[in-house]
């Protein structure tokens, strides 16, 4: 899930996928792996994701734990879980016809 956090953390900071590639100095490719949960950032790449959202390391794994952990969470909350997370790629779903 750590993929999907950060795609929906890029998404939730109205971020394009070229602009954070560029900003990480990756490819926009090897970011489109990452979102997909087709490679694993390094922690070096994580920090520098932390960097550019102003936040730690620690938040971004604890996003992520939080939102692989919505089996163990109670009805309403995975619920409204679920609709954020609905939400949030619809974003970036309207974002893309643009």
């Amino acid at each position: 899930m750590l993929g999907n956090a950060l795609r929906l953390i890029r998404v939730f900071h109205d971020m394009k996928s070229s602009d954070l590639a560029k900003q990480l100095g990756i490819s926009p490719a090897y970011l489109s792996k990452i979102e997909k949960e087709k490679a694993d950032p390094s922690i070096e790449l994580l920090q520098k994701y932390a960097q550019i959202f102003e936040t730690s390391t620690s938040a971004l794994l604890f996003f992520a734990d939080n939102l692989d952990n919505e089996k163990k969470r109670g009805p309403i909350k995975k619920r409204i879980r679920y609709i954020m997370l609905k939400f949030l790629e619809a974003m970036d779903g309207i974002k893309n016809e643009r």
